[in-house]
């Protein structure tokens, strides 16, 4: 199957088991329900989840051993994406093409859904212990690899130093530092959650990681360039063309997904959708 063919798939599996298990716009208190359901089932890419399916896969077990925790994983980022879009952060009034949640259902409803967006995500992640094939060990420390993830020195922490980038001195690592926290460590959560419940070993684990931080990277760096190349104003958030400029940053997205790939050299051929991957973030014109 080819790459494509093969995310589409993965995608419709995760947006079928979103539709299903997302609280109806009917069940009380509707406004809620209904604000949750419009930022998450608006077309997102559903890397991060796709990427726990794809882990499991990776280490032999099917993707249904992973499907709550790689669900839950997206309702995180779709948490992070309301949080980011409101006034009192980026206040973007567009997000993949349609009104942000806050132009919609306004500052104080967004704000609730973003904070019932990570509480249900992190149920999911917790209701994977129900499933058949996975141990209960396993399914802790996927919990607890989820809370490492969103604490102050990975995801919060970068969103507190994105918002107060212009009060900082700008420089290289500090970007880079940035980009871990607020990119990459989501994308090695969905990664490592998908090898723990897979039970993967020590260096499986540690490959993974690896290869989520350059991935992370790679797709940043790429998403910068995007938007640099569409507005060539210094935004006033970290950006690596902007500072850097388009030659560097090109040169840094290709380095990054060689070493994405490198890190993968363990699993041998197993990894050919994963090295696909690598290449179709290093390419994307969208």
């Amino acid at each position: 199957m080819e790459l494509a063919a093969y995310l589409q798939e993965k995608r419709e599996i995760i947006d079928q088991y979103l539709t299903e298990k997302l609280p109806s716009e009917k069940e009380a208190p509707a406004l809620i329900h209904r604000s949750m359901r419009y930022s998450v089932l608006n077309g997102g890419k559903r890397l991060r989840p796709i990427l726990t399916l794809m882990t499991a896969e990776l280490l032999g077990k099917p993707y249904e051993l992973v499907l709550p925790a790689a669900a839950g994983i997206e309702l995180i980022h779709c948490f992070s994406l309301v949080h980011d879009d409101l006034p009192c952060m980026d206040n973007d009034d567009y997000r993949r093409g349609k009104l942000t949640n806050h132009k919609v259902f306004g500052e104080a409803v967004a704000l609730l859904t973003g904070d019932a967006l990570l509480v249900l995500g992190l149920e999911y992640i917790r209701q994977n212990a129900e499933v058949e094939g996975v141990s209960k060990e396993s399914a802790v420390k996927a919990i607890q690899k989820t809370l490492e993830m969103l604490g102050t020195r990975k995801m919060l922490g970068g969103q507190i130093d994105d918002i107060n980038w212009q009060l900082q001195k700008q420089s290289e690592a500090k970007i880079i530092d940035i980009y871990l926290k607020k990119t990459s460590a989501l994308i090695c959560a969905a990664l490592e959650i998908g090898g723990l419940l897979a039970q993967a070993n020590v260096g499986e684990l540690s490959a993974l990681h690896s290869f989520g931080e350059k991935i992370g990277l790679a797709f940043q760096i790429t998403d910068d360039v995007l938007d640099f190349e569409k507005d060539k104003k210094s935004p006033d958030k970290p950006s690596y063309p902007a500072t850097f400029g388009i030659k560097k940053s090109l040169a840094e997205i290709k380095r990054y997904c060689r070493e994405a790939k490198e890190s993968l050299s363990l699993f041998e051929n197993k990894a050919k959708y994963f090295l696909e991957l690598v290449d179709y973030v290093q390419y994307r014109k969208e």
